[in-house]
């Protein structure tokens, strides 16, 4: 077997003193062993070409075809690594003896084609939930999320759309936001792969440490751009975050073309699609550059150049890790109801839906709630995601109130997960050095990053999730008929959430500190169970009394809460 161009890396760098968060542990784990992994844990192998090749990026493609024990072929595209040098990354969960093959669209180059070798995958030991129980899928019930083992993931998001660049130091800044989220139960972090947003192309507010993705006639990416990426990337990996990577924003399809785009997105599969990532193709997919005529608005025809860059992109998610869009804030607000309206062919694109619905007050729930139902409506059926929605502090109007009343709307009808976003952070704003003007000449806020991740809502949303991860949120469906007010209202979405498992648990989100009146109760049986204040993320026990014959029961909101407030109901229904 050729394989003496080949070289084998444990895991991937992440670019600290030493060998790599992922290449340390497989050390302490089982030793340097070549050729060899941990379950779900990535593997790179490189391989140089032996002829000069004037421009390998464009000239050639590599793929290496790898076959697991049970006989099953994964075709797999390598990125080049610069110079001569092209990578592949390869993960598994299949223990045993995998072979590969390296198929190179220069036949006559032996360095990249034809060359063969054997990795060794053993079992993870370790207690990162995204290698111990496997990458995310999308579950059974086509509503929510799990590993790949079934155990349930509630997907709850931050957002770092800029977060690849270096106005967020690495380590130590990413470091100390990558810790904050942890501990307030976030476990997934929307990215954008360097085609950032709010920014014209080669904006150095978007560079990293190493420069911009692409050279800048967009002859060819740049890989010591990725290799920078690839440090945060792997962090937040290593720190059990599911990446959301975007692989660019919306208008810079045109600025790169469709050819261009496509390269994209296979450098970004092949860089990390070994790694436990979900993608989102494109960000705001179908809204123009922000100078353009008649902004802002739908760009129907670059939202159908996105349906075939995102047709491709699917055939070289060589982990079929799931594949999402964001589309923009206008309406129909989701992704999937845009790309159906202008695809040619009408295939399902998208594993899982994504909405922005608006920033702004409580008046952001009415369009919220109604895109997230008609989404859930589409058929067949896929998790639901509120991508974008009411960032704590925009211009210095949004309060905490809001992000956490969306977070429990939605999560209370159905939605598969949700994602937090707070000004300062989404654009990495720096004391003394804010983001500064958008396209359009204005600006969101100055607040800076690390005052931003102390606002009160990434907490109280990080809560939310924590909460209903305790009572088997996979098996919950939204019962609206479950609760009302006690006073009647014309208003028919700021209203008291409920959902549940019946017979087993029921949870009410009540947005305003009003009395409720709990339905479909069983009679004359006392009522138990939990307080919730979603502002000071506390719960406490308590009774709630005996429903009444027809299974009604009036409950007044806690005392001395000004605000919105939970509860969790233990007692069994009919």
């Amino acid at each position: 077997m050729r394989n003496t161009n080949t070289h084998i890396r444990f895991g991937l760098s992440v670019g600290l003193i030493g060998l790599s968060l992922l290449a340390r542990a497989n050390a302490v784990a089982w030793g340097a062993i070549p050729g060899a992994t941990r379950a779900n844990v990535a593997l790179e192998l490189d391989f140089r070409s032996i002829k000069t090749q004037t421009d390998p990026f464009n000239d050639l493609t590599l793929d290496v075809s790898f076959t697991d024990p049970s006989g099953a072929v994964r075709r797999v595209p390598a990125f080049w690594a610069g110079g001569n040098v092209w990578k592949v990354r390869y993960a598994s969960g299949v223990v045993g003896t995998h072979t590969y093959r390296t198929e190179c669209s220069d036949a006559t180059d032996a360095g990249l084609n034809g060359v063969r070798g054997k990795v060794e995958v053993v079992p993870y030991t370790g207690t990162n939930p995204l290698y111990l129980h496997g990458p995310i899928h999308i579950a059974a019930d086509h509503r929510h999320f799990e590993h790949t083992d079934g155990t349930p993931f509630l997907w709850i998001g931050d957002t770092w759309w800029m977060g690849l660049s270096k106005r967020l130091v690495f380590p130590d800044e990413f470091a100390t936001l990558v810790e904050d989220r942890q501990k307030k139960g976030f476990n997934v972090i929307q990215i954008v792969a360097g085609l950032y947003p709010d920014q014209g192309a080669f904006d150095p507010r978007g560079a990293n440490e190493a420069g911009f993705p692409w050279e800048k006639d967009y002859s060819r990416v740049r890989p010591e751009y990725f290799d920078a990426a690839d440090k945060r990337i792997e962090y937040l990996v290593e720190h059990g975050f599911v990446p959301c990577i975007v692989g660019a924003w919306g208008y810079h399809l045109p600025w790169l073309g469709e050819k261009k785009m496509k390269q994209h997105l296979r450098y970004l599969a092949a860089r990390w699609g070994a790694l436990p990532v979900v993608w989102c193709a494109a960000g705001e997919f179908d809204l123009p550059w922000y100078l353009s005529k008649g902004f802002p608005r739908i760009d129907a025809e670059q939202a159908k150049e996105w349906v075939e860059v995102i047709r491709y992109f699917r055939g070289v998610n060589a982990f079929s890790r799931p594949i999402t869009a964001h589309p923009t804030g206008i309406p129909p607000l989701s992704a999937r109801m845009v790309l159906r309206d202008v695809a040619k062919e009408k295939e399902e694109l998208l594993d899982f839906d994504m909405l922005q619905t608006g920033h702004g007050g409580r008046g952001v729930l009415a369009p919220t709630i109604s895109t997230l139902r008609a989404s859930l409506a589409l058929d067949p059926p896929t998790p639901v995601v509120n991508g974008e929605v009411a960032y704590e502090a925009l211009l210095g109007r949004i309060p905490a109130e809001v992000p956490r009343l969306m977070c429990w709307a939605c999560l209370l009808s159905g939605a598969g997960g949700h994602t937090y976003g707070a000004n300062g952070i989404w654009q990495l704003n720096r004391e003394g050095d804010p983001y500064g003007k958008s396209p359009h000449g204005g600006t969101y806020g100055p607040i800076p990053w690390d005052q931003a991740m102390r606002l009160p809502g990434s907490e109280q949303v990080g809560f939310a999730g924590k909460l209903l991860r305790e009572y088997h949120f996979e098996k919950f469906e939204p019962h609206p008929e479950w609760a009302e007010f006690a006073k009647p209202t014309s208003d028919k979405f700021l209203v008291p959430y409920a959902a549940g498992i019946p017979g087993a648990v029921r949870i009410v989100y009540v947005p305003v500190p009003e009395a409720i009146v709990l339905n479909k109760l069983r009679p004359h049986l006392r009522v138990w169970g939990q307080l919730v204040d979603p502002v000071s993320c506390l719960t406490k026990e308590a009774t709630f009394g005996e429903p009444d014959e027809e299974g009604i029961l009036r409950v007044p909101p806690p005392q001395g809460i000004d605000h919105d407030w939970a509860l969790i109901l233990a007692q069994p229904t009919p």
